[in-house]
Formats: structure tokens, sequence, C-alpha cells
């Protein structure tokens, strides 16, 4: 647990560790940061994963789409796909219909890669809230997911 001293503040400055924001962020990073590390044997990045995620279920889609798709910017999505397509887990390829747009696809060692990955965001996600009862878990979720609501939040996070 991190240091809860208690000490006096000027008038009007809360103590730090009375935001929600900042419980949210702390166990957000720990979570965040334990995937990566789970990842580094992998090859793959946090954000990769979440592109190569995205795209599990289509068959083909367009940078466009992943841009929007996870809150990335256009060139941010292009440089993720570069990368991919050198490790041979994405292919690129000129629309059929408009040469100006691409599709991309999975490679058919990216798509299995996808499950072995999951497993691995599982496993990580386990690791953390196992420890609380299912329904509060399921509690917990609800109210995150209220709050992506009423803030109109719809940018996935990728780090």
């Amino acid at each position: 647990m991190i240091n809860m001293r208690i000490r006096a503040l000027p008038a009007g400055v809360r103590d730090l560790r009375s935001h929600t924001g900042f419980w949210l962020r702390f166990v957000s990073n720990h979570v965040s940061h334990s995937f990566a590390r789970k990842l580094v044997g992998s090859g793959v990045t946090v954000a990769e994963w979440v592109v190569l995620r995205e795209m599990f279920e289509t068959s083909a889609t367009s940078p466009s789409a992943l841009a929007t798709a996870t809150g990335l910017t256009r060139g941010a999505v292009s440089k993720l796909i570069e990368r991919l397509v050198r490790k041979d887990l994405v292919s690129r390829a000129e629309a059929t219909d408009d040469r100006r747009f691409q599709d991309v696809r999975l490679t058919s060692t990216g798509r299995m890669l996808v499950p072995k990955l999951a497993a691995i965001a599982d496993q990580n996600d386990n690791e953390f809230f196992s420890q609380l009862p299912v329904r509060e878990r399921e509690r917990l979720v609800a109210t995150l997911k209220k709050l992506v609501a009423v803030n109109s939040l719809n940018k996935v996070p990728t780090t």
C-alpha cells in the first residue's frame, strides 16, 4: 500500500489521495504495466494488441475504421499497422473499389496470435480483480461503463 501519511494542507488544497481519479489511475497504471510486461515475450505492445483485437472480428478493415474504433489518430494507426505488417501479423492491400484506400486484415499468424494474447489479458485481469467477489466486480465494471457513457468517452485506452 502507498504511504497514507496525514499532513496539514493549505486551505482549499485537498490531499492527492482524496481524489477518485488518483485511485482509478493508480489501479489502472498497475494493471496496464503488468499487462505490458506480460506481452513482452509475445513481441507485441499494448497498442498493437488493441489493434489486433479490434481486427480479430472482421475479415478486413481500413486504417480509418481502426482509428475510429481505437480513438487513435490515423497517423498513429498507420504506424501501428506498419509495425504489424513487418511482424507478419497484418497484411495491407489497396482497396479494390478505390485505390486511395487500404484494406488491412490479420494474417494467419496474427489470427492465431490473438487468442493467445487474449488469454494473457484474461490472466492479467484475474490477477488484479479476482480478489473482488463476482457481484462487486460486476458493480465496478457497471459503474465504470456508466462513467464512460455519461462523459461520452470513446477513446479506447492503448497505453
